[in-house]
């Protein structure tokens, strides 16, 4: 499974714990904007005191800056106007538990409402195309994360009674369902593909890397859509160095050293189908990871194919004891530097365990091919 460097910037800044900051416009301000025809914003909470306060954020890069900010009368009303340039996203925000995302511009006159004790998993919206997509968006990933979450807790349930057979059925399990979450993601934006929104959740929801061919066709539409949006240039943005990894692309050289000092170059194993593998010593899913690899090795090393794996350590005794404990008997390298690791910048590496799978020509064939998904596919692929 998956060991996040960070969490996707979605679910840590948006949809989990957020930063804040004022902006230089008072509320008293931003208020005042939306007399001249700006955005309006008609909230009622249920289960909300009188007075309880309500937080308007505009979402700038990678943190929220308030607004605005209400109270709710005896009914549990709230509003807020305002001005913006541009169609951005917004939380709405009680307290950090209960926040949501809407879209706004000049146009939006939005309608918002649910229950003040569980306003992330229980509100409506309307008015907004854009807002309603994120809610979609955000239903989803609620979702994705409850299952996740308890395939987890069974995985580790049944690792620590032993049970391996049961350990592959949740792989897959897991894998599949994210999986079916992604894909779940992709249609909310094909029926979207001019949406602003798609362009933000493509960065920060649908993993881009995985999935640039889809993503690299959408941000092309809105390029000729939405080129000004913020959203569609950090999707570009985002987009252009993963070029160099995308599916078809010949694999960047990788030159460095052997635990016994001898610097291995990647295109030195060239004719072969290589998976490069990015792991640690200290990553406990790489560990978890590494029988598969093995024992895919043992079945097709005899059929040219081979593994270069590209450890993220920094402590060399570390890095070659787990070598020989999970006895990985392939090609290892490392500079030692682990999250700077020269080769990990190249890849865009921000999780491991990550792999990509090279054809004989060098080229790059497949990514993150983890349990039974490798050994599937070199099956097809190794005649």
């Amino acid at each position: 499974m998956k060991y996040p460097m960070l969490s996707l910037m979605l679910a840590a800044a948006v949809f989990g714990a957020t930063h804040t900051s004022c902006s230089e416009a008072s509320s008293s301000e931003t208020a005042a904007a939306g007399g001249k025809g700006g955005f309006e914003i008609s909230g009622q909470l249920r289960n909300a005191a009188p007075g309880t306060k309500v937080y308007l954020s505009e979402l700038m890069d990678t943190q929220f800056v308030t607004r605005d900010t209400a109270t709710t009368d005896a009914q549990g009303r709230f509003t807020f106007t305002g001005t913006a340039s541009e169609v951005a996203l917004y939380q709405v925000k009680i307290n950090e538990p209960n926040q949501v995302l809407v879209a706004l511009d000049n146009k939006t006159k939005l309608q918002l409402t649910g229950d003040a004790q569980q306003f992330s998993r229980d509100y409506t919206v309307k008015g907004s195309k854009d807002s309603e997509m994120l809610q979609q968006v955000t239903r989803a990933m609620v979702q994705s994360k409850a299952t996740e979450a308890s395939l987890n807790a069974r995985y580790q349930a049944n690792g620590q009674a032993g049970r391996l057979d049961s350990l592959k059925i949740l792989e897959r399990q897991y894998f599949a369902s994210q999986a079916s979450h992604t894909a779940g993601i992709k249609k909310l934006i094909l029926q979207n593909p001019k949406s602003v929104v798609s362009a933000f959740v493509l960065t920060n929801v649908v993993n881009p890397d995985e999935n640039f061919g889809f993503a690299d066709s959408v941000a092309t539409g809105l390029k000729k859509s939405n080129p000004n949006s913020r959203y569609t240039k950090a999707l570009v943005q985002k987009l252009e160095p993963l070029r160099k990894t995308a599916l078809g692309s010949v694999a960047p050289d990788i030159n460095l050293t052997t635990p016994e000092g001898k610097t291995v170059a990647l295109s030195s194993l060239r004719g072969q189908y290589v998976l490069l593998d990015f792991w640690a010593s200290w990553c406990g899913p790489c560990r978890q990871e590494n029988p598969n690899v093995v024992r895919t090795f043992n079945k097709y090393k005899d059929r040219k194919f081979t593994v270069y794996g590209v450890s993220l350590d920094q402590d060399k005794g570390k890095w070659e004891k787990a070598i020989a404990a999970d006895g990985l008997t392939w090609t290892h390298v490392s500079d030692l530097k682990g999250w700077q690791s020269a080769a990990g910048q190249a890849y865009g590496v921000q999780s491991i365990p990550m792999n990509f799978l090279l054809d004989p020509q060098g080229k790059i064939i497949a990514k993150n091919l983890r349990g039974d998904a490798l050994d599937a596919r070199l099956a097809k692929t190794i005649k």
